[in-house]
């Protein structure tokens, strides 16, 4: 489990660092929000990042327990690796045929909640986050940069929420942590995750989706014939 929280810390630090100025932002404006009580473009996407973040955090304290104690067959990872990777090749299709993008300053709170929404079905084994919150940006008319950049926004709140609750479930079994590794892990795993980060968001916008979705369905695909 040490690990596990190892990986979360990395992958928290990497989105971070990626996403820096765009943090930088969204906090300037929150806090130009509260010493004068208007509203402005940042402080708006931080208060739809905030209403995205609600049903993943409902439902993972709700029913993380349950899935995770009922739902880790491989023939359910299979079905949603395909299944889900199909609905993003839909919805970039779809996102693609439009003349013209929506603009993410644009996003209503209800969309804001829409993406929410979808990223809760990421506690579905086998579901990609990202994955599934780009198919709801993409279908709510976004391009692929502003839908892979706002799905990287809402994993910062989910990722540090499911590290906590790791490291909550760790010491509730010892207290016994080896810091030397999970800083070494942690270290690894946040080099891993920007460069993943950085070849992704270089990429798509060329390459789109597809490739993805074509992993996805052989992944999917691989785990059928195995049960078979």
């Amino acid at each position: 489990m040490t690990l596990d929280i190892a990986v979360h810390l990395g992958t928290l630090v990497a989105v971070i660092i990626y996403l820096r100025h765009e943090l930088l932002r969204l906090i300037t404006g929150s806090l130009k929000w509260l010493s004068t009580r208007v509203a402005n473009e940042d402080s708006r996407l931080a208060f739809k990042l905030a209403v995205a973040t609600l049903p993943a955090g409902a439902a993972g304290f709700l029913f993380r327990s349950i899935i995770e104690a009922n739902a880790r067959s491989l023939a359910l990872v299979a079905t949603t690796s395909i299944v889900f990777a199909v609905l993003l090749w839909l919805a970039d299709r779809s996102g693609s045929r439009r003349a013209r993008n929506v603009a993410i300053s644009q996003l209503s709170v209800s969309g804001a909640f829409l993406i929410g929404a979808a990223q809760a079905l990421a506690l579905i084994p086998g579901t990609s986050r990202s994955g599934v919150t780009m198919t709801a940006a993409r279908f709510l008319g976004f391009s692929r940069d502003d839908s892979a950049r706002f799905s990287f926004l809402l994993s910062i709140p989910i990722i540090l929420a499911s590290g906590l609750a790791l490291l909550v479930d760790t010491r509730a079994v010892s207290s016994a942590v080896d810091y030397s590794t999970l800083g070494f892990a942690a270290g690894v795993s946040a080099l891993t995750a920007f460069l993943t980060i950085h070849f992704f968001m270089r990429l798509l916008p060329r390459v789109g989706v597809l490739p993805f979705v074509i992993y996805r369905i052989l992944f999917g695909l691989f785990l059928i014939v195995w049960l078979v």
